[in-house]
């Protein structure tokens, strides 16, 4: 009992000292410091920062140039899409007028000029949307190669400011949207080549009728032709 004592007198003697030398001197940071530490038994908490990064004219010029090479995608997918899409509406039109003059071919010497006549309009209508089809296809090919020469532009301009993935990724988009394009135009030059075939056979077969018709005029006895 009496070593508990002594040390409780002595704690009292420390704590009375302690708060005399706080009274005559300003407490630096350091003091401060160590008083925290000794309060929280000798240890001081780790405050996290965060670390700025070193914001230099490369490291800018690079998040530039892959920004640009982003929405060069995105123009050039959306283009691309838009063109493969004006030929495939513009190949079904071809498709459906191919069909159309297969039947008028043969039924060429069948029909009546009536049914004739209405088969004309049909294709005379189908015609006019192929027009309007492949007038879609030439905006959009326009739009699709303005887009194709900007991601090339990107592509060298990431390239040259040390931005090597994203000129990668970006030669790549352009292989991929070059592919997609090319197969898309062999299927229509195809069928333009189908179609200009049946136009020959429809051009032959209809000079061929016009002869037969010439024909038979001039093989009636003139007698009929005589006026009464």
């Amino acid at each position: 009992m009496a070593a508990l004592g002594r040390g409780a007198a002595f704690l009292r003697l420390l704590r009375s000292n302690a708060q005399v030398l706080c009274r005559r001197c300003k407490p630096s940071w350091r003091s401060v410091a160590g008083m925290v530490s000794v309060t929280l038994g000798g240890t001081l908490c780790a405050v996290p920062f965060t670390q700025v990064p070193s914001l230099t004219h490369e490291s800018l010029i690079k998040r530039a140039a892959s920004l640009v090479t982003d929405s060069s995608s995105t123009f050039l997918s959306q283009s691309t899409l838009a063109l493969i899409d004006a030929i495939t509406e513009y190949s079904k039109a071809v498709q459906t007028l191919i069909t159309l003059q297969k039947r008028y071919l043969a039924s060429l010497g069948k029909l009546s000029q009536v049914e004739e006549d209405s088969i004309w309009q049909v294709m005379i209508g189908q015609r006019a949307e192929l027009n309007d089809r492949q007038e879609d296809c030439k905006r959009f090919e326009a739009v699709w190669v303005t887009a194709l020469r900007l991601c090339e532009t990107a592509a060298e301009a990431a390239y040259t400011s040390g931005a090597e993935h994203a000129s990668i990724t970006m030669q790549t988009n352009i292989q991929l949207a070059r592919s997609q394009a090319e197969e898309a135009l062999k299927l229509s030059r195809g069928l333009d080549k189908t179609l200009l075939e049946v136009k020959a056979l429809e051009v032959q077969a209809s000079a061929q009728r016009a002869a037969a018709l010439e024909k038979s005029e001039d093989d009636v006895p003139e007698a009929y032709l005589r006026e009464d």
